[in-house]
């Protein structure tokens, strides 16, 4: 049974630690939300620890500066760990060898020091994909003969970040997430470590104990974040609660002719993908 409570207030007396979500519960890539931001702060000023949980492609310390370009105050969070965090270690394995880097050259940083060498893919060892080269202007489809190519060759591919869309203002664009399923369509094999897989919940979770000075009680640990194949799945598999931010990509279908967050529309978004949530609200309020 969903429950379905006014804001994160009314959870505080039952989890000490958030790990949130931050594209589509704190920010659209445009501008931030500002009451997600004044409940996150407030939970962690006086209730327990925030740890940002995120699968942009690029280590927690390169995003930091897009957060504080949307104007998000750090005193919402404790500590950030992004997928690109987890990633790099999946990356250095690898090293030194030669990558297909499938990605915007904004996510250069998701590399450095690694000593790994650029090819394509034709003549690299294996693929890491951050996201599509141009997300304003391609799709996933665009890159059907290359993968095919890099499929055929046995090539594994590294996904650093598994979501599949996210919202960008008021649009919704592809990212490595996509370009995973088609290589998996393709043939091929692939490697992820943001959520909802293990690797990133660990490195969150360690902060979390860090924060706290002793180990965290798994069962006071909320989840929150949009994404039902990411962040609701990565909570279930994980054993922890999830509050589900219900609007966030998923946009008005869970909302009832009213405008109001639907019970039912919520409860048939998350079975479409055989996951539950004990917790679900329409925005990040407090």
């Amino acid at each position: 049974m969903i429950d379905f409570p006014a804001g994160l207030s009314a959870l505080t007396d039952r989890y000490d630690v958030v790990l949130c979500d931050v594209w589509g519960v704190i920010h659209n890539g445009v501008r931030n939300f500002p009451e997600a931001c004044e409940a996150l702060e407030r939970f962690n000023a006086g209730h327990g620890q925030v740890v940002l949980i995120s699968n942009a492609p690029r280590p927690s310390n390169d995003v930091l500066a897009q957060l504080d370009g949307l104007n998000v105050q750090r005193s919402a969070w404790s500590a950030f760990v992004t997928s690109g965090d987890a990633t790099r270690s999946l990356l250095a394995a690898r090293a030194p060898g030669k990558v297909w880097k499938i990605g915007p050259e904004r996510d250069e940083p998701l590399y450095a020091g690694l000593g790994l060498e650029a090819a394509g893919c034709e003549d690299a060892d294996f693929i890491c994909c951050t996201g599509l080269f141009d997300d304003e202007t391609e799709r996933a489809e665009d890159y059907r003969d290359r993968l095919k190519v890099a499929a055929d060759r046995g090539l594994v591919f590294i996904c650093a970040n598994p979501d599949r869309v996210v919202q960008r203002g008021d649009r919704l664009i592809f990212c490595a997430g996509a370009l995973a399923d088609l290589y998996e369509e393709l043939g091929g094999q692939v490697v992820m470590a943001g959520k909802p897989y293990a690797a990133i919940y660990d490195l969150a979770l360690a902060e979390a104990e860090r924060l706290r000075g002793r180990p965290v009680d798994r069962d006071r640990v909320l989840c929150i974040g949009d994404g039902i194949i990411t962040d609701v799945l990565g909570a279930e598999n994980q054993k922890l609660a999830c509050l589900f931010v219900a609007k966030g990509i998923h946009g008005d279908k869970a909302l009832g002719p009213d405008g109001l967050l639907a019970p039912e529309a919520v409860a048939k978004l998350l079975a479409a993908e055989s996951v539950g949530a004990a917790h679900a609200i329409a925005d990040l309020v407090w």
